[in-house]
């Protein structure tokens, strides 16, 4: 007796055990897509670009650490081809030195209707940077501008800065030594 009622736990068990593996595994999984990643001395993103505004064009950014380039890309639908690299020589653009150990993060965000523009800050010297890609003079090629270039972290020594809107005036202050495109 004592035989049959062991053999009968055993068969639930291995039947409840089964049944929650089947339910668990059956079940289908989300699928989880980023629009950046990295790998070793390389970062790369993705997002719109409008090349055209009656075709939406997916563009691609890489950051080349080795070579401190930020390079641009987007694919001609049409020929499903890449259309050429633009470039930014990040040593300039941040000012940063030769061999410096340096940490760039980048990530895409939606500036308007098939546009995207490129985050890039680089956080050992405390800049951000915001970028996009377009078309070059002429409808030739692509390139990549730049639309703002400031600091989110002071330098050693530097005072802040406190901003005081001014009614009737735009909010968004004006930054000393910005580049405009």
């Amino acid at each position: 007796m004592r035989g049959m009622g062991s053999l009968s736990l055993v068969t639930v068990g291995l039947a409840v055990g089964m049944a929650s593996a089947m339910f668990y595994l059956g079940q289908p999984k989300p699928v989880v897509a980023a629009s950046n990643d990295r790998f070793q001395d390389y970062i790369m993103a993705t997002g719109a670009v409008s090349v055209n505004p009656r075709v939406q064009t997916d563009g691609v950014w890489l950051l080349d650490y080795k070579a401190g380039k930020l390079l641009g890309t987007v694919i001609d639908r049409t020929q499903g081809k890449i259309v050429g690299w633009a470039e930014v020589d990040l040593t300039t653009e941040f000012g940063l030195k030769a061999q410096q150990d340096v940490h760039f993060m980048m990530t895409t965000g939606y500036v308007t209707q098939g546009q995207s523009a490129l985050y890039l800050s680089e956080t050992s010297t405390g800049q951000f940077g915001v970028y996009t890609m377009g078309p070059g003079a002429n409808d030739n090629g692509i390139v990549i501008r730049r639309h703002d270039m400031t600091r989110f972290r002071q330098q050693a020594g530097a005072q802040p800065q406190l901003v005081v809107p001014v009614p009737g005036t735009p909010t968004t202050p004006t930054l000393p030594n910005t580049k405009l495109p």
